[in-house]
């Protein structure tokens, strides 16, 4: 492929008050395989969560894009990550999701690897009739060259030359603080996780998880059962909000360095929060400042593919890239260590209800994703138009309440909450034009 100059395809000209981006960052399939190389093979990639694999020898699998990982916890208690790949012929060393197992065994040719990611076997090793070349290599899985942990969030990256995880999350640590600080005793996943697949790009959901402008008309027929609800029909269980009374509040963004970006907005029903029962206890831990934000809604993304969404209830969620047009998705409830049952079923009620294939709303979103799509198809429309929303309340730098959070975002806005800026979009866009210009000018992105 021909090097192309980014503001080709991302036209970002904040003096002119421009903010575009052309169709072929959705659709052109050699930008995707640019996009393995030069974002998902060349930064940070969220793996997991350490409540996942809490005693020795436990385990999950998960990918960096396109390369297939496993996550360990070895025979010492401490953390590895390595190519779930066999050094032999390069099967998947592991095939189970999560697990507990002192080695994995490679089902083709039988080459066994301790949960260290040492090789302990070579089957039939002595009359395989190798010479000491052979002998001398290393047999080893391969590690991922790093591999780091912030309030128990494991990040890893296939290139060695990525800045340190907290340089790279910068001042949204304080927003992934407000998600993993919840409970006294750390976070976890509710047992269970949903798994599926869209036909389209994976940069939608990049858009959709600080994208609040299309849930009166994405998510209609949700408004309507919460409506009824109200009148105390259907499923009282899950605290229903109502959303009448979010159009009054009050809130914003902020885009951060290295492409991530959050929306935040106050909330006037807090004591429709599983957290609410337990805020004292925050408070008295965390003080005033972090139990009042913990209440908010907040919708985070931290670049490239994993957000932590508080909207409805606390979930977090990854999308890897299958193909240009095909994406899969994971979604998991995240949730206090320790939750009292009550609570636990209160916090369940309200993600089983708009997230997943089952809910009322995770639906809408891929299908409007896969008419992007195909609308995308069209050449005949070159820029879109749906990244300039909001771009009046722009500020460069922090505002007055970012300030008071000791934060230092690149950009701030301000707004009411029917106002639902796209602007937390050029972050993520900025950066992926920053890494894709770097990568295909043959340099390093980090030096």
């Amino acid at each position: 492929m021909r090097v192309r100059d980014m503001s080709d395809l991302v036209d970002d000209r904040p003096q002119d008050g421009v903010f575009r981006l052309h169709r072929d960052v959705f659709t052109d399939p050699e930008l995707f395989e640019l996009e393995q190389q030069f974002i998902f093979e060349r930064c940070w990639s969220f793996l997991g969560i350490e409540s996942q694999i809490p005693e020795k020898h436990d385990f999950v699998t998960t990918d960096i894009g396109r390369t297939p990982v496993l996550l360990t916890r070895d025979g010492d208690g401490k953390v590895a990550a390595f190519l779930n790949a066999c050094r032999h012929k390069g099967a998947l060393v592991c095939a189970v999701e999560q697990g507990n197992a002192k080695t994995h065994v490679c089902p083709y040719h039988g080459w066994a690897y301790a949960s260290s990611g040492r090789n302990i076997a070579i089957k039939d090793h002595e009359a395989g009739a190798y010479l000491p070349a052979f002998e001398a290599e290393d047999h080893d899985l391969v590690s991922l060259p790093r591999l780091a942990t912030y309030k128990g969030l494991i990040f890893g990256s296939l290139a060695s030359d990525v800045p340190p995880l907290e340089d790279f999350l910068g001042d949204m640590r304080f927003f992934l603080d407000l998600a993993m600080e919840q409970g006294p005793h750390g976070m976890e996943f509710v047992p269970g996780r949903t798994t599926y697949t869209y036909r389209a790009n994976w940069k939608l959901q990049l858009d959709n998880g600080v994208d609040g402008y299309h849930l009166t008309s994405t998510h209609q027929s949700f408004m309507q059962v919460q409506g009824r609800r109200r009148g105390g029909e259907g499923n009282l269980d899950a605290r229903q909000f109502d959303w009448a009374k979010r159009k009054a509040q009050q809130g914003g963004m902020y885009g951060f360095p290295h492409g991530h970006s959050v929306i935040w907005f106050d909330q006037p029903e807090l004591e429709k929060r599983p957290l609410y029962p337990s805020i004292g206890e925050v408070r008295e831990r965390l003080g005033e400042l972090r139990a009042d934000w913990m209440l908010k809604l907040r919708n985070l993304s931290i670049f490239p593919a994993m957000q932590i969404a508080e909207g409805i209830t606390l979930m977090l969620r990854t999308f890897r890239p299958l193909a240009v047009d095909r994406t899969e998705m994971r979604s998991y409830c995240l949730a206090p260590i320790g939750e009292a049952p009550d609570r636990r079923a209160w916090r369940l009620r309200q993600y089983e209800d708009f997230f997943n294939p089952g809910g009322l709303a995770t639906p809408d979103d891929t299908i409007v994703y896969e008419d992007c799509q195909r609308g995308l198809a069209s050449h005949g429309l070159p820029w879109l138009q749906g990244y300039s929303r909001g771009m009046g309340t722009l500020r460069q730098g922090a505002d007055e309440t970012a300030q008071r959070l000791g934060i230092s975002p690149a950009e701030s806005g301000r707004g009411s909450y029917e106002g639902q800026a796209e602007t937390p979009f050029h972050a993520p866009y900025r950066e992926w034009a920053r890494l894709m210009q770097a990568g295909m000018a043959g340099r390093s992105a980090w030096s």
